[in-house]
């Protein structure tokens, strides 16, 4: 891993729910032979998340584990309220507006929030003016009217 500051994109939701989208995400992290740590605030979406996991897909599945179960640093996809990276990811994703916790050494950070609900959007527009302040290396992706994935900066 690398102490680098990592590369930190915006996901807003706007057409698609969290549940349609960090399926894909994390396929395209695991693809890339990184291992990822998904955080959240909510325990009870945490546990929503495991159970879509296992099942997105009819053909297929996202192999992942609780941060809270036996053997989580051997997961690939590692769900968790803690800011440790016990499975040594290269990607973090916050998908509740939780605390980013340390950034250094991740490779990339994923923050997903929903444009459509005010809270997560201010929190968004918050966190961004924070760390572009800060110097951070940032992208913003939203979707177009046919829903695929745009950097719009």
């Amino acid at each position: 891993m690398s102490d680098a500051k990592p590369e930190i994109w915006f996901y807003h939701l706007e057409r698609s729910t969290l549940d349609e989208v960090l399926p894909g995400l994390l396929e395209k992290t695991r693809e890339r032979g990184w291992r990822a740590l998904v955080r959240s605030s909510d325990a009870r979406l945490l546990e929503d998340l495991d159970a879509r996991l296992w099942t997105y897909r009819d053909d297929s599945f996202l192999a992942h584990g609780r941060a809270d179960q036996p053997e989580s640093a051997r997961q690939p996809i590692l769900l968790t309220e803690s800011s440790e990276n016990p499975n040594g990811a290269q990607a973090l994703f916050i998908v509740d507006g939780s605390d980013m916790g340390a950034t250094e050494g991740f490779q990339r950070c994923f923050i997903i929030f929903d444009g459509r609900n005010e809270t997560a959007l201010t929190g968004a527009r918050v966190r961004w003016k924070t760390l572009k302040d800060a110097g951070a290396n940032l992208a913003y992706w939203k979707q177009s009217p046919e829903g695929r994935w745009e950097k719009a900066a």
